[in-house]
């Protein structure tokens, strides 16, 4: 939307160690032919002392008809995310997984909170991008359906009210991509580094694949989603905390350390991971969840040496190495 945004995109890939492949080349295209202009790059979900007044709109028109229509709350959107598409056999099998994936939400939030800063200014927040689409009616946790017919009758009425003109102006952080034939997830910060990028894809490919071993314990078309509430407390939790959350077990109704469930989930999906060829990402995300995610280093700079400008060129320099810095 804003001319200070590169977007970088993959093909279709077999695996995560595939997808940053493809990232890798690309970045390294940019990154080389950035240089002879004095530019450098960050991938974190907020720019930490950026002002969204001061950006430039793309000159197309859809961006400039959203401007017109949701003012200033698509103002605020200067913000950069991770969006994961999974393959997806059916249209009943994806929103069977987009259920079972609501599950992990608060997970994928966590290992990728990078934006605690905003303007400036230290949101208290491990993750605040999230909150700027939150304001929109078409975002933030997606509406119950339990199969395909319930989500073309869904999609039908949305259309059919205004409510949105395509596929592409609902922004839930768990949607289907039917022009892909996919399951995208859009609840994540843009990580800090490549090698996260890449341990956060994994967890998500992994993730997708326990969940397929899993389906025999679910009935029909679909696994059955957190309630709403839930959702939506687990999902502020750690948007709030980030790995230091306590989230609510969907059954039970106790509080679980997320940063323990986060280990859990690994230990689950270890023998997936060595078929895979994981070892090396799992290790990155135990890692992170045990020195800390982007919003953390990005914190403990700030608190070390007092200026923001110093915790841009952190997350510069993080860029361009495309490990985290955690010394």
């Amino acid at each position: 939307m804003y001319q200070s945004t590169i977007e970088l995109i993959t093909g279709i890939c077999t695996d995560a160690v595939d997808a940053c492949e493809d990232l890798g080349r690309t970045f390294g295209r940019l990154v080389s032919s950035a240089r002879s202009m004095g530019l450098t790059f960050s991938g974190t979900g907020t720019n930490p002392v950026a002002d969204y007044n001061e950006r430039v709109v793309s000159p197309v028109p859809r961006y400039h008809d959203l401007l017109d229509k949701n003012q200033w709350m698509i103002r605020r959107m200067a913000v950069y995310g991770l969006h994961i598409h999974i393959g997806m056999p059916s249209g009943d099998a994806c929103i069977r997984f987009l259920n079972q994936f609501m599950h992990a939400v608060p997970h994928l939030i966590a290992l990728s909170a990078s934006s605690p800063f905003w303007r400036g200014t230290d949101t208290g927040m491990a993750a605040c991008r999230p909150t700027v689409y939150e304001a929109h009616p078409t975002a933030g946790i997606p509406p119950p359906v339990h199969d395909w017919y319930q989500f073309q009758k869904l999609y039908a009425e949305l259309l059919r009210t205004g409510s949105i003109q395509s596929m592409k102006d609902i922004w839930w952080d768990l949607r289907p991509s039917p022009g892909y034939g996919t399951l995208e997830l859009r609840m994540c910060d843009g990580p800090a580094t490549l090698r996260e990028l890449e341990a956060i894809v994994a967890f998500a490919h992994a993730q997708a694949l326990l969940f397929q071993e899993e389906q025999d314990t679910f009935t029909g078309t679909s696994a059955k989603p957190p309630k709403r509430w839930i959702a939506r407390e687990n999902k502020w939790r750690a948007l709030r905390y980030g790995l230091d959350a306590q989230i609510i077990d969907h059954h039970t109704l106790e509080q679980r350390a997320l940063r323990t469930d986060i280990l859990d989930r690994l230990e689950r999906m270890a023998p997936l991971g060595r078929s895979l060829g994981y070892e090396a990402q799992f290790a990155c995300l135990r890692e992170i969840c045990s020195r800390g995610s982007s919003a953390q280093r990005q914190r403990r700079v700030y608190e070390q040496r007092g200026s923001m400008e110093d915790v841009l060129a952190h997350n510069a320099q993080e860029c361009l190495r495309q490990e985290p810095i955690w010394s």
